[in-house]
């Protein structure tokens, strides 16, 4: 099944369809990792973008659904060189995406794609599998919003809250686009978590009666998290406030910070970040725009940088109880020390 990848510049590449005949149209951003390709598909920060993996194979190891960060895939395509026929074990990719008619390409220079972006920042972009119209693709990626324009976040937050009982500390988490193993790493250290939706306000939160504030990962421009930016503003110097990604810019926004997108964004299981005492953590992250450091209102601090490009990944305010990062701690493709690291703190300081 021939399919077509047509970016806005007018670069196109036609390769093999796999998954269903159809279009989708997005961002086009890559992620550098070699394991995790299903965490990475079904994580919701993923919503309104292409995703392309630049490893040159995936899908090895089937499809492993005890590892979804969500209940179904939220990219809105799938790009890469080779999709592996026969897997170790469990569902192929292929068949999966036929199956839950989804949109894939394989066949096509990842490598050449990905300097593109590199060269030329991210690019918005067209998928059409069934069809080779290379010109229709370009016409479609050049017609989508970009993505700062685009209200993803009510797409993949709970629509209503829940809970997920524990016997420890009671935690409010702001749904922007949770993944599953952030509920994980905060439940199996004891946690009482509250869930609720993006455009909780700040009255429903107290209401829980909660001992901090966690605000999650999320697609997009965090500029429209305006419901959130509103409910955090409003909460800090009330109970200590934990972010995380999304959560990160959302309470540097609520404190009255500026963030900006980056030019083709972090995306990976290995970026390097460096915390204020010196130590050095391998990091997995999947963002598109940064808190200004310089924005920061006086009394914080960045606590965390990224050694590759300098920009910020966390900060913190011990006068207003307050610590984010820009990264995943809750994603370890092999180490587990940013888990514990930040997971830890926060049942320490809530204690």
């Amino acid at each position: 099944m021939k399919a077509v990848l047509g970016l806005e510049d007018g670069t196109y590449v036609v390769g093999e369809g796999f998954g269903a005949e159809g279009t989708c149209a997005g961002e086009l951003v890559f992620s550098t990792q070699m394991t995790g390709y299903m965490e990475a598909l079904t994580d919701a920060s993923y919503a309104g973008q292409i995703l392309m993996f630049t490893f040159p194979q995936i899908g090895n190891y089937g499809v492993d659904e005890k590892n979804f960060q969500s209940p179904a895939v939220q990219t809105l395509g799938c790009v890469t060189q080779e999709i592996c026929d026969k897997p170790a074990t469990g569902q192929s990719l292929k068949r999966y995406y036929e199956e839950h008619g989804l949109f894939g390409i394989e066949g096509v220079d990842t490598r050449a794609l990905t300097i593109i972006t590199r060269q030329h920042g991210t690019l918005r972009a067209a998928l059409i599998v069934g069809s080779g119209d290379h010109e229709h693709a370009i016409a479609l990626a050049r017609a989508v919003p970009p993505i700062s324009n685009q209200a993803l976040i009510p797409r993949v937050s709970c629509k209503e809250a829940y809970r997920v009982p524990g016997p420890g500390r009671k935690i409010a988490v702001i749904d922007l686009g949770i993944k599953r193993h952030m509920v994980i790493s905060l439940n199996k250290r004891g946690a009482d978590l509250g869930i609720f939706p993006y455009n909780t306000t700040a009255e429903e939160i107290e209401a829980f009666e909660p001992d901090a504030l966690l605000i999650s990962n999320g697609p997009g421009d965090p500029m429209q998290a305006r419901d959130a930016i509103k409910t955090v503003s409003y909460l800090i110097g009330t109970m200590p406030v934990f972010g995380i990604c999304m959560g990160n810019q959302v309470t540097a926004l609520a404190l009255g910070a500026e963030t900006h997108k980056l030019k083709f964004g972090h995306r990976g299981t290995n970026q390097p970040v460096r915390y204020l005492d010196g130590r050095i953590f391998i990091t997995t992250q999947n963002h598109g725009f940064v808190v200004d450091q310089e924005s920061l209102p006086e009394g914080c601090t960045c606590s965390y940088t990224n050694l590759n490009d300098g920009t910020l990944e966390g900060f913190e305010s011990s006068d207003l109880e307050i610590s984010c990062v820009q990264f995943h701690p809750e994603a370890h493709g092999g180490p587990r020390d940013t888990e514990s690291h930040f997971f830890d703190m926060i049942m320490r300081r809530i204690a």
